[in-house]
């Protein structure tokens, strides 16, 4: 049964997805400025403006991909693909929401204006180029996750250690790579056929890709967590600490990848009650470490 437009419009705007954009606070609460009212209230204003992004790029990627998406098992329920939207009023939405977040980033300063018009551009030649091309199609997912986490720094004008970049690279890599994964094994010989580049890879060369970065992020975590340490005061190593539920939260992950119970990264984390108490006895000890010390 077709879906009412508001609903229809709802659902194709992706809300779930929007979980993605909570990275924008990962570096302010690093820098520990999220108690600040300002700082805070310009992390928010961030978080938005990538939602309106990534929601308008939704729109306009499906309405360019709606023939193919017809064919998808899975992708053709979507409210595009499905006839609910009609094409015209997608592509206007999609427009407006993708002005309306540079606009509005542009109101908190124009370093964000700048990351998130790089977001866009981003999706846009991912979608119109960088899916087809094995490697870049992963990576250029990846470096969209990265673009959140420089966007939030932006926002609130702070810097980037170089271990945080690393880190939340290659973890943005580890979560892509662990997606493709995921869609290789579930649609099996068909996996190609819809997704080409899945077909251009050796059969290990994207677990192979998943240890490397699954390596980097662990080594990249506990040598940032030992570069803020060496500048706290406090008696209680608090961010070597974190190390722990850090590591078994990346590990319990991968280990999910690995028994076939992969996918999208927001539904293996609200699926997982292990993941998330791990995830949270990590934001607990490490904001002790910023906010407490």
């Amino acid at each position: 049964m077709p879906r009412p437009l508001p609903r229809a419009l709802l659902v194709e705007a992706r809300p779930k997805q929007w979980i993605k954009n909570l990275l924008v606070f990962a570096a302010p609460a690093a820098a520990g400025v999220l108690d600040k009212p300002d700082a805070l209230a310009q992390a928010v204003a961030a978080f938005v403006c990538f939602c309106l992004a990534a929601s308008g790029t939704y729109y306009l990627n499906d309405a360019a991909d709606v023939d193919a998406d017809r064919l998808h098992p899975k992708k053709k329920f979507r409210p595009i693909a499905a006839g609910e939207i009609p094409l015209p009023l997608a592509r206007i939405i999609g427009v407006v929401a993708i002005i309306s977040s540079v606009l509005a980033a542009l109101l908190v300063n124009w370093h964000l204006a700048v990351t998130v018009g790089a977001y866009v551009a981003l999706t846009t030649t991912y979608s119109l180029w960088m899916k087809h091309v094995a490697v870049l199609d992963v990576v250029g997912v990846a470096a969209g996750f990265v673009l959140r986490a420089i966007g939030g720094a932006a926002a609130v004008s702070v810097p980037i250690s170089d271990w945080f970049f690393i880190v939340a690279s290659f973890g943005s890599l580890l979560m892509v790579v662990g997606k493709r994964r995921a869609e290789t094994e579930e649609m099996g010989a068909a996996a190609a056929e819809f997704r080409p580049t899945l077909g251009m890879y050796p059969p290990d060369y994207l677990a192979q890709l998943q240890t490397i970065s699954t390596a980097v992020v662990l080594v990249g975590y506990c040598l940032w967590a030992f570069e803020k340490a060496a500048l706290s005061t406090a008696s209680i190593p608090w961010f070597g600490l974190s190390i722990v539920p850090f590591g078994v939260a990346v590990l319990r992950y991968v280990r999910l990848l690995d028994t076939g119970h992969g996918g999208a990264p927001e539904e293996v984390v609200l699926a997982d009650r292990a993941l998330q108490i791990m995830g949270a006895a990590w934001l607990l000890v490490f904001a002790v470490g910023v906010y407490a010390t």
